[in-house]
């Protein structure tokens, strides 16, 4: 069965815990429980106010991904939650290709649809795999001072990254 992107719907809640959770906690050493994260159990009411959105990939019936983009408003969206299971990493997998491209490619063409015209995330400096796959995938770093006045800062997010959206470049024919 071939990896589908799709946008967050209520039967996909417990698939993106058991998603998120796991890698932040077991991978990453990051000592964070579902209660620090209120908006796990609220996706719709957090990440889709104003124009934002929430995708989920899944492979068989099960979610093996997540990404949000949260508005931060004058068409500025904040990149959130990108997590993709082990094994679904990397270019191609066992999985299906590349379920965080696609996650990231949902999410870059939706929020040119929809007007926003710079998506920022913040990570941390261990990531170093994360850092290679934004920079792959058009984000330049940037600095703290250089991130939208509204842009959520996680307490351990010391590198930034942003990408331009703007429309892509027609090949002359």
């Amino acid at each position: 069965m071939a990896l589908d992107v799709l946008p967050f719907d209520a039967c996909h809640q417990q698939g993106v815990i058991d998603t998120i959770l796991p890698i932040q906690r077991e991978e990453f050493g990051v000592d964070v429980t579902l209660e620090d994260q209120p908006d796990l159990l609220d996706i719709p009411g957090y990440y889709r106010a104003g124009r934002g959105n929430f995708w989920v990939a899944v492979d068989a019936g099960q979610v093996v991904g997540t990404l949000a983009l949260l508005d931060v408003g004058g068409g500025d969206g904040a990149l959130r939650k990108m997590f993709v299971r082990a094994s679904h990493r990397g270019a191609k997998t066992a999985g299906g290709a590349g379920a965080a491209h696609a996650l990231l490619s949902t999410l870059a063409d939706w929020a040119r649809a929809n007007g926003f015209s710079r998506v920022f995330l913040g990570t941390t400096a261990k990531y170093l795999a994360a850092h290679r796959f934004y920079e792959k995938n058009g984000f330049t770093r940037v600095e703290r001072g250089d991130l939208p006045p509204s842009m959520p800062v996680m307490k351990v997010d010391t590198i930034f990254y942003m990408i331009s959206l703007a429309a892509p470049k027609q090949s002359p024919e």
